[in-house]
């Protein structure tokens, strides 16, 4: 996946400097100077913390290798002798590796500042440079961001950064609620001119403090609260000059570029921006975020960044029905039920009557009989006993469960923890066996944490550790930022009704020509219930009170169960559009509609124990025909198909029909609004081969027994 080495290295050596200039360097923060992934990082660096059991480097070296970066610097904190050790035993160290030069800085710094004037000390930079954090997962190409950066600093030697952004709306699952960034941007320069991050926790917090300058001086500016900021910068040397000018400044948004955009009279340097529409890019700051982007890697929305691409040598995923990845080696039960969006590492074995479903499972696990594991993660070998309960925890490497215990949502249970036998593990929960650097020794087990003969204590943050600017910051920076919810369209029911009639029930024409006076009653009701669904899908009204009034209605006008499928797909395609109007993306949007709301359409489909599936196909055709008349529909359909799989709203098999309907490829219009979900439909399809053949070796090999 990497780029060979020594790209350039054709050039005329007599230009030396521009020579220079083309060797790309990188430094790479391992530590983030904050403790929200603890206890885990008491005993391991956070960048080596596995996600989809992949340590969290791996794939922050593979974005940098495949940006052509040359030179890599990377700057350890706590856990340095760790960290320094896995660098030394990796592909990154090997003649193979894609990095010509891989130079590992232990350092004693506190903060990102201390890390850049340090780095400003060394006199390593030869030019330019990216700074990301190691904890950074993106398949983001920033080969058009490198070279707008280049040709700025060219034509100005003032323009010393790029950051890179990517939209995403305002609304997100893993957004940021307490805090929000604001970007104020040039757009005809892509030049950002100011900085603010707003706290809704604050009275003031639906003020901006923009000076008046910059609303006189420019004749545009855009206003961006809808931007993924992961810190991805592209700096010249200037930068770090800047830092060291600086001795205060210690975090990079909040104080550097804000202080930087203010002092522009003084300074008289530039900050622009990069944002792209697509691609994906995130970071793991948080514990919020390291479950939004395993789910978003599991369910293939960072490809090629998924467990089978096997980053890691020795790993052997494969990729299998339902979106299971699973090496060899790996044991099931016959009557265990291994469910949607599951990893299985290598020497793991599953009991009796088991059930595991949205659930990363790491090397050599053993998960006893009657154990049931829903959106956990449990990393290498953990032993879960028979009867445990287990939801939307962490089970950290070395861990025994004990038998018919629970563990609840948001419990981090540590390396080398012991939980007795019948042990409740409440909610939100920490514990460890571990002590603090600054302590003599660990303290002793807590029976009433962990049951007797257990280890393990309850862990409690030290308030001291948490700064609030620094917390009111990091929270700030998540990984995705979101404002206000505002209703930003001024669409109407009318708006509504005669997007209804456009694509009606008729392919030959509309509403609008004869009809009978039952078609006119029918027409009615779905222009009604269309309108009460989307009012209350827009106003955030509860999945079953949405339900009740759909049924309502349904009652009065005696309707089929096709015109409720109509009025519904009427109503969530129209809110979905007006979400990606106010700035969300595609994806973004339909994730948090169906997520939210997929309730409402399983209400209207009869036909999951047939082998036909008519309900589900005139829902996608439905679907199909609205995004015909939508901008972006060919896109919107492949998120929409995507999701409904994946919510198991839409059956496999569905999905194929539908493909197959004549109604899906009637006119060109309808063929070319579901040309981009043709990439999804072929992955079905290879999907669905390799498990059968999968199933036709296992069957030979019994039959040879």
């Amino acid at each position: 996946m990497a780029p060979k080495k020594g790209g350039g290295s054709n050039k005329s050596r007599g230009n030396a400097t521009e020579e220079v200039e083309e060797t790309l360097q990188a430094v790479v923060l391992a530590d983030t100077f904050e403790t929200r992934f603890e206890p885990f990082t008491l005993d391991k660096p956070r960048c080596l913390l596995p996600l989809a059991n992949t340590p969290l480097i791996e794939y922050t070296f593979e974005f940098l290798a495949n940006a052509g970066v040359e030179e890599v610097f990377l700057y350890g904190g706590a856990h340095s002798d760790k960290l320094e050790s896995y660098i030394n035993a990796s592909k990154w160290r090997a003649p193979s590796s894609p990095f010509k030069k891989f130079t590992f800085l232990k350092s004693t710094s506190t903060s990102v500042g201390d890390v850049m004037r340090d780095l400003d000390g060394k006199h390593l930079i030869t030019g330019d440079f990216l700074v990301v954090s190691g904890d950074v997962i993106s398949n983001l190409p920033i080969e058009g961001a490198l070279a707008k950066h280049r040709a700025r600093r060219q034509a100005d030697k003032n323009a010393i950064m790029t950051m890179i952004l990517r939209e995403a709306g305002r609304k997100h699952r893993t957004k940021a609620s307490s805090v929000s960034p604001v970007f104020v941007v040039d757009p005809t320069k892509d030049r950002c001119l100011h900085y603010e991050e707003i706290d809704h926790h604050s009275p003031e917090s639906s003020r901006l403090n923009i000076d008046a300058e910059i609303i006189t001086t420019f004749s545009e500016i855009d206003i961006r609260q809808d931007l993924i900021d992961c810190n991805i910068d592209i700096c010249t040397p200037d930068v770090l000059s800047l830092w060291s000018d600086s001795f205060d400044y210690q975090t990079p948004r909040k104080q550097f570029l804000y202080g930087v955009l203010k002092d522009y009279e003084l300074n008289g340097k530039t900050i622009h921006t990069h944002i792209i529409e697509d691609h994906y890019v995130a970071r793991v700051r948080n514990l919020k975020a390291y479950d939004a982007v395993s789910k978003d890697v599991i369910s293939r929305w960072a490809y090629p960044l998924c467990p089978e691409t096997n980053l890691l040598p020795g790993h052997n995923y494969e990729l299998r029905k339902g979106t299971l990845y699973q090496e060899q080696d790996v044991t099931l039960a016959r009557s265990c039920v291994v469910g949607r969006r599951t990893v299985i590492g290598q020497g793991t074995s599953i009991g009796d009557k088991s059930i595991v479903k949205d659930t990363v499972l790491g090397r050599n696990c053993k998960i006893g009989k009657n154990v049931t594991l829903e959106g956990a993660y449990i990393w290498d070998n953990a032993v879960i006993g028979d009867g445990t309960t287990i939801r939307h925890a962490i089970i950290a490497d070395g861990v025994v469960i004990g038998k018919n215990c629970t563990v609840e949502s948001g419990a981090l249970i540590s390396f080398g923890v012991k939980v007795a036998d019948g042990v409740l593990v409440n909610e939100g929960r920490r514990i460890t066996n571990a002590s603090r650097e600054d302590d003599d020794a660990p303290p002793s087990s807590e029976p009433s944490i962990v049951g007797e003969g257990g280890e393990g204590y309850e862990y409690v943050p030290y308030d001291e550790d948490e700064d609030d600017d620094e917390t009111a910051s990091n929270a700030s920076s998540g990984l995705i930022y979101n404002m206000a919810n505002l209703s930003l369209s001024t669409d109407s029911i009318s708006t509504l009704s005669s997007e209804i009639s456009d694509y009606g029930g008729s392919r030959s024409g509309s509403f609008a020509t004869s009809v009978s006076d039952d078609e006119d009653q029918d027409s009615h009701f779905v222009q009604d219930a269309a309108a009460s669904v989307f009012d209350s899908l827009r106003d955030g009204v509860t999945s079953d009170v949405v339900q009740l009034e759909l049924v309502s209605l349904r009652m009065t006008a005696n309707a089929s169960d096709h015109e409720v499928r109509r009025a519904v797909t009427s109503a969530f395609m129209k809110r979905v559009a007006q979400l990606m109007e106010a700035g969300q993306g595609a994806r973004d949007a339909v994730h948090d509609m169906f997520s939210k709301y997929h309730e409402i359409i399983e209400r209207a489909l009869f036909d999951r124990e047939t082998g036909a599936k008519p309900d589900q196909v005139d829902l996608m055709v439905l679907f199909q025909q609205d995004l015909v008349h939508r901008p972006r529909g060919e896109t919107v359909l492949l998120f929409l198909a995507k999701e409904l799989y994946e919510l198991e709203v839409v059956e496999e098999e569905a999905l194929e029909q539908w493909w197959a309907d004549e109604r899906s490829t009637a006119t060109e219009e309808m063929r070319k609004v579901r040309s981009q979900t043709q990439q999804f439909i072929d992955w079905l399809a290879e999907a669905e081969e390799e498990d059968s053949s999968e199933e036709e070796e296992e069957e030979e090999e019994s039959d040879d027994e």
